[in-house]
């Protein structure tokens, strides 16, 4: 048995804990031989699933279907954790810092968007400027 004190409420950095107890020496078995191939189903059945809860406009289904699309998202970034590629604050930083660079017309830029179109249209025209693209 692992050392874990539980709770009645859980955070995401219990979350992270979680997980990479699961995948330690002492956790559990089919948690550590899993690979981004082996659980490459679940992350497309867990996005499936969140859509059909959305579907259904069932907001307790959504959060756990949320749930369970976030514990894939953090399985895959504790495996590359212990590859020494990234963690799962890398994802966050750079999902956050994307939400900055790409919304402008929020957190200060030269563009301006006062329509949900014109936003789709700086979003795609950062995006392609991002990845050093020239057309779409």
């Amino acid at each position: 048995m692992i050392d874990f004190e539980r709770k009645e409420h859980y955070g995401l950095s219990d979350l992270l804990r979680i997980v990479a107890l699961l995948r330690s020496e002492d956790g559990c078995p089919w948690d550590r031989v899993q690979t981004h191939a082996s659980l490459r189903r679940s992350l497309l059945e867990e996005a499936y699933e969140a859509a059909e809860a959305i579907d259904r406009d069932d907001a307790p289904l959504l959060q756990e279907e949320l749930g369970d699309v976030l514990m894939q998202v953090v399985f895959h970034a504790q495996i590359e954790a212990e590859r020494g590629h990234f963690t799962m604050e890398d994802v966050v930083d750079g999902v956050a810092q994307k939400l900055v660079y790409r919304h402008p017309h929020v957190f200060g830029g030269t563009m301006e968007a006062d329509t949900s179109e014109q936003v789709l249209v700086n979003w795609e025209a950062l995006k392609r400027k991002e990845k050093g693209q020239r057309s779409t």
